[in-house]
């Protein structure tokens, strides 16, 4: 892990809107968590990087923006069976696979997160839930964007449900506090397509090519699904360098 590294400052992420860039406490940090919901190694980061968060006490505050990153931009709506997906991809045999699998359930496990494998057959374009999770921040409450990202992941990977179908998306949006009519006007619309393509663009030029990366204050990126305790020693390094 590279940390804290410098992350190109050539310009600012395109705005969302004035909270998008507000640090609203002095030792507040600004957390852009670039991720896809579909990536277990995402579930397995912002849980690590919560976790790491509640060690650090009162003193230490993370405000978490979650931007998109798509692994599979030209998956069709049907999606592709996992295994299959993950031959033609990366060239991995049925014992790399189930390898990697239980490395994602122990990992997840230690964490207290309930990943049913067996469940998540297949891999989803996950365009939608950007736009969705894209509208949460600038709509919802406080609070809202996180919740949705937490819910989508928990229907991913411990319900196996597919984070493109709509109807999936507007129950877990008014599971969270969101109101369902308008997240599904939202999905039926073309509405935040230009803004998160934008912002999938914008990282790229970044050179975010893997996610999850963490990027604090806009400057110090952390990358991968890292231990608690190396987000831990990392958050208090450059809350240290804020102060």
């Amino acid at each position: 892990m590279h940390c804290p590294s410098p992350l190109k400052a050539d310009r600012p992420p395109p705005e969302r809107s004035g909270r998008f860039l507000e640090i609203l406490l002095q030792r507040t940090l600004k957390v852009d968590f670039v991720s896809d919901v579909s990536c277990p190694w995402c579930a397995i980061g912002l849980e690590s990087l919560q976790q790491a968060a509640a060690r650090l006490g009162p003193d230490v505050d993370i405000d978490v923006h979650f931007q998109p990153f798509e692994l599979n931009p030209d998956m069709p709506a049907g999606g592709q069976d996992i295994a299959e997906h993950l031959a033609q991809k990366y060239g991995a045999s049925a014992a790399q696979t189930e390898a990697t699998r239980a490395e994602i359930r122990r990992r997840a496990s230690a964490l207290g997160l309930s990943f049913s494998m067996d469940k998540r057959a297949r891999i989803y374009n996950t365009f939608d839930s950007h736009r969705l999770l894209h509208w949460a921040h600038e709509e919802g409450q406080e609070g809202s964007q996180l919740a949705l990202k937490k819910r989508l992941f928990k229907a991913y990977f411990e319900d196996g449900e597919n984070p493109g179908d709509h109807d999936v998306l507007v129950r877990l949006a008014r599971e969270v506090g969101l109101d369902p009519e308008r997240a599904r006007s939202i999905l039926a619309s073309g509405a935040y397509t230009r803004e998160v393509h934008d912002l999938e663009h914008f990282y790229l030029e970044q050179g975010i090519h893997s996610v999850p990366a963490i990027i604090i204050n806009e400057r110090h990126l952390i990358q991968g699904g890292q231990p608690v305790a190396a987000f831990e020693q990392a958050l208090r390094e450059i809350s240290a360098i804020q102060s």
